[in-house]
């Protein structure tokens, strides 16, 4: 299994740890949390060759780790349960996160450049193909992502909308269970 963490976030996050633990101890899965490179490209050649060799049960992602995983999910024909996805990042959010970046949690310092903005276009999908091995879990108080792009990008996945909420996901505890069931773990 893979937990993919969001931008500007890493393996040390509360979801990744309560992700990590959960499947560790309820499902005895080995659950990998990789540090993501802050460039798309670098960061999709990392997971790429961790998914390649190996089909994984289960790819999770929160928001820009969701973007990753539907990717990844389409590519590797398995199931991915995705936190309040970014959906087209660089469309959506513009020209809004260009300029100087830290990590939330490392401290690193990078410039998120056109560049990066460029790399994202290049892995955004126009459609999914197998909607049916997605499930979407989304929270209407998101104040960074509109969740009405993911309604509508994910049309024909397993879509649970919680009403309020946060961009964090608040009680991501509590759908743990449903992310495995639908793992099937």
């Amino acid at each position: 299994m893979l937990y993919l963490h969001g931008f500007n976030s890493s393996p040390q996050s509360q979801k990744a740890r309560l992700f990590k633990d959960w499947f560790e101890t309820q499902a005895g899965a080995e659950v990998l949390v990789p540090p993501l490179p802050h460039h798309p490209r670098e960061a999709m050649t990392l997971l790429r060759g961790l998914c390649e060799g190996r089909q994984p049960v289960l790819i999770t992602g929160s928001s820009l780790g969701g973007f990753y995983a539907t990717t990844l999910a389409e590519e590797f024909a398995c199931r991915a349960a995705l936190v309040n996805p970014a959906v087209a990042p660089q469309r959506y959010l513009g020209k809004a996160f260009l300029g100087p970046q830290r990590n939330l949690y490392t401290g690193e310092e990078y410039e998120f450049t056109l560049d990066h903005a460029t790399a994202l276009e290049e892995l955004t999908l126009e459609g999914l193909r197998h909607p049916e091995r997605f499930l979407v879990l989304l929270q209407s108080g998101d104040e960074v992502l509109d969740h009405r792009h993911a309604l509508a990008f994910y049309a024909g996945s397993r879509i649970v909308v919680q009403e309020g909420g946060s961009h964090a996901f608040e009680d991501f505890a509590g759908v743990l269970p449903d992310i495995q069931a639908f793992a099937d773990l």
